[in-house]
């Protein structure tokens, strides 16, 4: 299945990674390596997580207090937000319409 990113979905992935580097040395590796897991994970199995709405599914990354929000489609598996649990659960809404 073919997988895209949403750019502001990539620049929040990019971006946290950066955080969590000038906080710790390597743990911005560890968190690109966590996020990697997640998207292997839902490509395993894209249908396994719940919807929480519009077809919009939810994986919670364990060890990182991020969820990844994604939509399956027929022909490929779209990334809308790597969501940071402390921010605005309805920030990323408007990428549901892009």
């Amino acid at each position: 299945m073919r997988l895209i990113y949403h750019p502001d979905a990539e620049a929040e992935l990019i971006e946290s990674a950066r955080f969590y580097e000038q906080r710790v040395p390597s743990l911005g590796g560890q968190f690109i390596d966590a996020a990697e897991l997640a998207i292997g994970a839902i490509l395993d199995a894209p249908e396994r997580w719940s919807i929480i709405e519009a077809g919009v599914r939810r994986y919670l990354m364990p060890r990182f207090p991020f969820a990844v929000y994604y939509r399956v489609w027929p022909d490929h598996l779209r990334i809308l937000a790597f969501k940071h649990h402390s921010r605005d659960p309805d920030y990323w809404r408007y990428r549901l319409s892009e």
